[in-house]
């Protein structure tokens, strides 16, 4: 039997005062500013809450800060006033900036006393697309996905306060990256607006840096650069170090693994004068906080001094490069790589910035060619981060496509970008085999096609007569793994080939490392491995690996494999591709890459959290087609949906809905076999924005159900009998 809430619309748009709510990830999400309307009637029993709609086009206002004022689409923000910062309190709306993604961990960490390497993303002054919080419908978007060699991604704009775009948040967090936003001062506006908070007293700047604080550890990012570019007043100055001792204090508290760094721009005097180097002038600033940013018009001398003014703190000067190469600066462009030799010479860390010049001003057809080009140049100077923990799950999706795929299926047509939805990125390039072989594997983005989301992997590769396989390092690990270990690895080949395709793994700690149901290709060191594949997945595991070694929607295969451990350290995760049996001809292949896992296997026994509480509310209506009596018979319907669920457990949430005329309920109808896709959310809340419903007749109701699929971190689907459900029944006035 199930159960039924049924709420008004006065009902469901109750608010109380909003208060500051700190938001633990371990417990199910409560958002300030609201008062949930739903509630569960039975815990053995569904619940179904409905709530009632009486059809108006004249909606209650949504708060311009948050919404697009055109179609209510949730955006990006960022504070353009001293007095913005210090009224900002959370709000409901705010919950969808906060990221889903915690920051992973990854080797080397940032704090480990090595050069680093921060990418500053400028891009035409910030808040394009990536200020659509659910994602747009776009031609050629920008993105970045060689994350595995950055340590921190900084969002700049020209903004007083720019609070990052959530969708950087998740990508980066998705790869072990920190995130900073950008407090920048500028002109004599900026100059007012310094004296109002840092010539003062102690409480003045100090409400600033707590305001702060506050905005980083409630979004869920990792701190700020900050950049005055403005001339200070003695008082004002003589404040700044202290101002900043205090936010790097309080950040550290806050937010673990937290960063302050200041831009090389006035100096203790008070003048606004860009040394390109720290030195005496502004090394009182870089003692107050993280890290120090230097301008970009650098020579090797500069670096040189710099050596003595660092000390033991060398990593923690990002010494600045220009990639468009303005100005008198050494390098930038596909040159960059110049910038890099002389900073990594002498042990600095680099600050890159602007590196979208590959898509600003090169052609956009080959944005993914130019950036895999560009990135290829610096390898050599950067470190290559790996992966340390589980469950590690990536469709090499970009977070963008021509098309949307949901496990081979396709489920629309048409372009997309929706950076939170970017999966964890390979390592790219090519591998040759060593010595006189003439063996190699390429990799590349592919969005022609995908098993999920809206890109794969492309690995094309040829194996000489000389040898009998090439691989290629997709992954670098440091994961100690548990005793049982499944891997799953979902394919297809272009064309037709007898080249097989296999997972491989090398384990660390070779000398106390046991492993069962693996092969050992290198007898020599023992390290690397080949596992066995699952013919038949164990049946307590059929919902994540039902279709171990079957073809699948859209010609792709999954393989899974079963692997026991004991005192071992995964390093690396490799595809190898080796020849047909018998055969000494050269071998050209074509292979896609639609889906890694690697997953502990008690995670899978774990059961799962419900979708609890899903509610809706923030309705507004629009005509969408007018019958021949005046009155519309087709409607557009906006509203916001909110649940409960342990975030922790999510890697996002998929969004439906069932359109029905009448009462009757989606599993009564035979008209529609699966519900409508809308899209995906990265909170516990979801914005429908404009969706065409039949509108009711006279004493009917029509009816909408939304359906919240959860997406486990483990990645395998869930039945729909789990998902969250709400109903909204609407009416004509009388």
């Amino acid at each position: 039997m199930e159960t039924s809430s049924v709420l008004t619309r006065g009902a469901a748009r109750q608010r109380s005062p909003a208060a500051p709510e700190k938001q633990a990830q371990d417990q199910p999400e409560r958002r300030p500013g609201r008062r949930r309307p739903g509630r569960r009637i039975n815990e053995d029993q569904e619940e179904e809450a409905v709530f009632k709609e009486v059809v108006s086009f004249t909606p209650d206002p949504l708060p311009a800060r948050y919404y697009d004022k055109d179609t209510t689409r949730p955006i990006s923000f960022y504070l353009s006033t001293l007095e913005e910062l210090l009224a900002w309190t959370p709000l409901m709306e705010d919950g969808f900036n906060v990221a889903l993604e915690p920051l992973v961990c990854r080797q080397p960490p940032l704090s480990s006393p090595r050069p680093r390497t921060l990418l500053c993303h400028d891009m035409m002054g910030g808040y394009l697309e990536d200020r659509f919080i659910q994602g747009s419908e776009v031609q050629n978007p920008y993105s970045f996905y060689h994350w595995q060699y950055i340590d921190i991604f900084v969002y700049f704009s020209h903004h007083t306060v720019t609070i990052p775009p959530v969708c950087w948040t998740n990508a980066a967090h998705r790869h072990g990256v920190c995130v900073l936003g950008t407090f920048i001062t500028e002109w004599q506006e900026g100059g007012r607006l310094c004296e109002a908070f840092l010539a003062g007293d102690e409480p003045s700047f100090q409400a600033v840096a707590d305001r702060l604080v506050q905005i980083a550890q409630f979004f869920r990012f990792d701190g700020w650069l900050i950049n005055i570019e403005n001339s200070l007043t003695p008082a004002a100055v003589r404040n700044t170090p202290l101002f900043l001792q205090y936010l790097t204090a309080q950040l550290h508290q806050q937010v673990p693994g937290g960063l302050v760094l200041w831009y090389d721009s006035v100096v203790q005097s008070g003048q606004l004068k860009w040394q390109d180097e720290l030195n005496d002038q502004n090394r009182v600033f870089f003692d107050s906080c993280d890290g120090f940013f230097t301008n970009y018009n650098w020579r090797e001398d500069h670096l040189q001094r710099m050596v003595a003014q660092a000390g033991e703190r060398l990593a923690d000067v990002y010494v600045g490069v220009d990639v468009f190469a303005r100005s008198n600066v050494v390098g930038g462009r596909f040159d960059t790589d110049k910038s890099l030799e002389l900073i990594r010479k002498h042990g600095f860390s680099a600050a890159l910035f602007a590196p979208g010049w590959v898509y600003e001003c090169l052609e956009k057809r080959d944005f993914f060619q130019n950036q895999d080009k560009f990135w290829r140049l610096l390898e050599r100077f950067l470190s290559t981060h790996s992966i340390c923990s589980l469950p590690f799950v990536t469709s090499f999706c970009l977070g963008l496509g021509t098309r949307r795929v949901c496990y081979g299926k396709e489920q629309a047509v048409g372009p997309w970008y929706h950076p939170s939805a970017q999966e964890t990125q390979p390592l790219f390039g090519e591998h040759k085999l060593a010595g006189d072989s003439r063996g190699w594997v390429k990799t590349h983005c592919c969005l022609t096609d995908a098993w999920h989301g809206g890109s794969s992997l492309l690995l094309r590769g040829l194996i000489p007569p000389e040898v009998d396989s090439v691989a290629v390092r997709l992954f670098s690990l440091h994961i100690p793994v548990p005793p049982k270990v499944f891997l799953s690895m979902v394919y297809k080949f272009e064309g037709s080939t007898d080249v097989q395709v296999a997972l491989e793994l090398t384990t660390g700690d070779a000398s106390s490392c046991h492993v069962g149901g693996m092969l050992v290709l290198n007898a020599e060191t023992g390290s690397r491995h080949s596992p066995r594949p699952l013919r038949v997945p164990p049946t307590r595991l059929a919902r994540w690996a039902s279709s171990c070694g079957q073809q699948l929607s859209g010609g792709w295969i999954q393989r899974c494999y079963e692997v026991n451990l004991h005192g071992c350290l995964l390093q690396d995760l490799l595809v190898s591709f080796s020849r047909p049996p018998g055969s000494r001809e050269e071998e050209n292949f074509i292979c896609r890459l639609g889906e890694i896992q690697v997953v502990d296997a008690s995670s899978l026994l774990a059961p799962l959290p419900r979708v609890q509480n899903v509610t809706i509310s923030q309705i507004r209506w629009l005509p969408l087609i007018t019958g021949s009596e005046g009155l519309p018979t087709r409607l557009l319907l906006s509203c916001t949906l909110h649940w409960s669920y342990l975030l922790l457990r999510a890697r996002c949430f998929r969004i439906h809905c069932w359109k029905l005329t009448g009462s009757s309920s989606a599993a009564e109808s035979p008209e529609t076999e699966k519900p409508t896709f809308l899209g995906l959310a990265f909170a516990n809340q979801y914005r429908v924005v404009d969706l065409a419903v039949e509108a009711a007749g006279f004493g009917q109701d029509g009816r909408v159900e939304f359906l919240v699929e959860p997406v486990p971190r483990e990645g395998f689907p869930v039945p729909q009998a789990e998902w969250g459900k709400a109903v909204l029944l609407f009416s004509v006035p009388q």
